[in-house]
């Protein structure tokens, strides 16, 4: 796999950026630790299954120290609110009752929900939340995987047409039993816009929260640009590709975050709807934009599509764009990421046909 150099050519409104390879769906490249110095506050903790990390300037040690922990309260609490793992959240308790009657989501989580069937509408069904009626049944710390009967039986409950919204009570229903629902494609997406969102509130303007693959840059990194580096899906610790972005998202799924090899076949956490099995033919997808909630949903929905509908779907979206590298090490952009130095052979695809892009509006 070579490490390929990029710029940002498609949208006017969004400064060129240049892209040198080099060597976590991220590594950023800015120092973090549990301490403050200068102006600078960052710390990392292990929530929602993963490392949520955050890093920003402030002139103020007390205050920033706050800020630190009053944006892992809002991670506690959207965990809380939107976790299959905890018993007593709100989707759990939909999970259990919705088939027999609707349930009450909150505001918060049923505009989330809505929002994901939207992606679901817009992906043609690359994103499904109700990917859990299957994904329930891998345990990949124990290795343990759905046999062929169990995938057969479930894998007719993955359907996001399966769950119904009554906007005006926020309640929240399944048509069948054996539907579930789970924001895993979503959720840290909306957990890092949050974290950023209170950076913003107090008056923070450059800043940077990642949770797994998905990181909220807010703004610059005082006079540069923050560097983040696209994770060697096959090589440990190592960059494919590193991006220099500004005020950006940028969300990477991958078949290295959850997963287990067995009798050479690799058993991974992003279950293709169609089929309720792990996806085949990519090793990551990496989603670019303005809202980490939506490169979060992308980057799945892209690593589902593949290379060709993926890309094609992408180039549908002004504002976004993806770097997608196959299972032969491949790597892909979307149309808006040319490369400088390419002498064609690695050109994006080409322009997509407009009609194509009918109805993809995010």
């Amino acid at each position: 796999m070579k490490s390929p150099s990029c710029s940002y050519s498609k949208n006017p409104g969004r400064k060129s950026n240049a892209c040198a390879g080099a060597s976590l769906g991220f590594v950023a490249f800015f120092f973090l630790s549990a301490t403050a110095w200068g102006g600078w506050h960052s710390d990392a903790r292990p929530k929602m299954g993963t490392e949520v990390s955050v890093y920003f300037w402030h002139e103020s040690e007390v205050q920033g120290n706050a800020i630190v922990d009053e944006v892992y309260a809002e991670v506690d609490r959207i965990n809380a609110l939107m976790s299959t793992y905890v018993e007593t959240s709100l989707i759990s308790d939909i999970n259990r009752r919705a088939a027999d009657e609707a349930v009450f989501a909150s505001e918060e989580l049923f505009q989330l929900i809505r929002r994901s069937l939207d992606i679901s509408v817009l992906t043609r069904g690359a994103f499904d939340i109700t990917y859990d009626s299957v994904g329930q049944h891998y345990d990949f710390r124990e290795r343990r995987r759905p046999d062929d009967a169990t995938v057969e039986a479930e894998r007719k409950h993955i359907d996001f047409r399966h769950v119904t919204l009554d906007p005006g009570r926020a309640t929240v229903r399944f048509k069948e039993q054996g539907v579930r629902i789970n924001l895993g494609g979503i959720a840290k997406g909306y957990v890092v816009e949050r974290g950023v969102d209170i950076l913003r509130r107090h008056g923070v303007d450059a800043g940077v929260v990642t949770a797994g693959g998905d990181s909220r840059l807010l703004g610059d990194h005082r006079g540069r640009p923050w560097v983040i580096g696209v994770r060697d899906p096959r090589r440990d610790d190592e960059v494919a590709i590193s991006v220099p972005l500004e005020d950006e998202a940028i969300s990477t799924s991958g078949d290295y975050e959850r997963y287990f090899d067995e009798d050479g076949t690799r058993y991974h956490h992003i279950i293709k709807p169609s089929s309720g099995r792990p996806v085949e033919g990519i090793h990551s997808a990496t989603v670019i934009g303005p809202d980490a909630v939506m490169t979060d949903a992308l980057s799945t929905s892209v690593f589902v599509m593949g290379v060709d509908e993926g890309l094609k779907l992408i180039g549908c979206l002004p504002d976004y764009e993806a770097i997608v590298i196959d299972a032969q090490g491949e790597i892909f952009y979307s149309t808006g990421l040319a490369d400088p130095g390419s002498d064609g052979d690695d050109a994006p695809l080409s322009t997509v046909p407009p009609e194509i892009c009918d109805g993809a509006q995010p």
